[in-house]
């Protein structure tokens, strides 16, 4: 039997979570910096303009930057997996540090969806 395996388990299914949530921004991203593609393919049947200058840089813009935040998702949820692994199997009390870093990832999340927001209203 593992030692402390349900304490184990339930940082696993945490960092799983946060993987998945980092795809799912990651794949936003992705959506987001192609939307032209989307805009290109519709205009053909509808005969619309796709967006050029500002507004298109600002979708790829938001699309890169949704893809950077998923990037650091990845890379802080394996740090924090890998610090809480070696922190169950320590006998002493330690205080967790805060969560300042998940307060600034929903700060740029938030920014990024006002500016999708401006951009969409713009179409």
């Amino acid at each position: 039997m593992i030692r402390n395996f349900r304490d184990h388990a339930a940082n696993e299914r945490t960092f799983l979570a946060w993987i998945r949530t980092a795809i799912a921004v990651m794949a936003f991203g992705f959506l987001i910096e192609r939307f032209d593609l989307m805009l290109k393919a519709a205009g053909l049947a509808v005969d619309a303009a796709t967006p050029h200058g500002p507004g298109r840089q600002l979708a790829n813009i938001a699309g890169l930057s949704a893809i950077a935040v998923a990037t650091l998702l990845f890379v802080l949820a394996t740090v924090r997996f890998l610090r809480n692994a070696t922190m169950i199997d320590k006998e002493e009390e330690r205080r967790i540090p805060g969560s300042r870093i998940d307060i600034v990832l929903g700060g740029l999340l938030s920014v990024m969806g006002i500016a999708l927001l401006v951009y969409l209203s713009r179409l």
